[in-house]
């Protein structure tokens, strides 16, 4: 048997048809998929005393320029993180203030060493958290000097670092927020009779 026509005719325009669709979407490389950043673990220490919210962001931006500084390191990425620093030197050098204010305040006159202490442990950790990421460091973290450079000004600092999965060398506890104090009222003016 022959085909008719017709035959011929729907099976050349459902070809034909077939070849106007839109092309499949391409899949993502496979390469281009990175696994998430290591999970910080929780530091062996605790903060001697609680913290104030000034305190508490300037411990997070604390952490947050020294995981700049060991990707630097470690990523060859200097220009980049000198950028940052010079982009955000008032708010850095602030917060910096402020940290040495509380260990101040924590330890009195050994602050200081006490704070280079912090430092020392803060690197440390931060370095055995990037080994957990190997050869895949530089690319997980080094997207990071873009989001900090995006940011709307250095304010917006202490939110960023709060929010990424940093390593920090302390646990910190937040300090209850202080009760208003309560008005005495007026002594009861007298009369004159």
């Amino acid at each position: 048997m022959r085909p008719t026509y017709a035959v011929l005719l729907v099976t050349g325009l459902a070809a034909g048809l077939a070849g106007c669709a839109p092309p499949p979407a391409p899949l993502a490389p496979q390469a281009a998929l990175l696994p998430p950043p290591p999970t910080p673990v929780v530091p062996s220490q605790t903060a001697p005393l609680c913290v104030k919210p000034a305190e508490k962001m300037a411990f997070d931006v604390s952490a947050l320029r020294t995981h700049l500084v060991l990707t630097a390191i470690t990523c060859k990425t200097e220009d980049q993180y000198n950028a940052m620093v010079a982009k955000y030197k008032p708010d850095l050098a602030g917060s910096e203030k402020i940290l040495n204010g509380y260990f101040s305040r924590a330890y009195g006159r050994s602050g200081q060493s006490r704070q280079d202490d912090y430092n020392t442990q803060l690197i440390s950790a931060q370095s055995q958290l990037a080994g957990k990421a190997g050869s895949l460091f530089c690319r997980i973290y080094t997207p990071m000097y873009d989001e900090v450079m995006a940011l709307p000004s250095g304010e917006a600092l202490p939110a960023y670092a709060a929010s990424k999965p940093i390593q920090q060398a302390l646990i910190i506890s937040e300090c209850p927020p202080q009760a208003a104090p309560v008005a005495k009222p007026a002594p009861a003016v007298k009369k004159k009779s």
